[in-house]
């Protein structure tokens, strides 16, 4: 399992790929339509926002609950 330094790497790397959830301020792919943690509908895409969320994200400790984290 990639660590979340590592995905925030590479997220940084292709931010165009990447938007923000304005709910949760999770990250999710673009093609995302309704966010799978708190199922918000809009978004950030600006990719300097994209890339500044993924570095604090990825330099601390999960704080938010996702749907893996109900699975059994």
């Amino acid at each position: 399992m990639q660590s979340r330094k590592d995905i925030a790497k590479s997220i940084a790397e292709k931010p165009n790929e990447y938007k923000i959830c304005e709910g949760c301020d999770s990250i999710v792919v673009t093609s995302t339509q309704i966010c799978p943690n708190c199922h918000a509908y809009r978004y950030n895409t600006k990719e300097t926002d994209v890339i500044q969320q993924a570095e604090l994200l990825g330099s601390r400790d999960q704080t938010s609950v996702t749907a893996d984290d109900l699975i059994e």
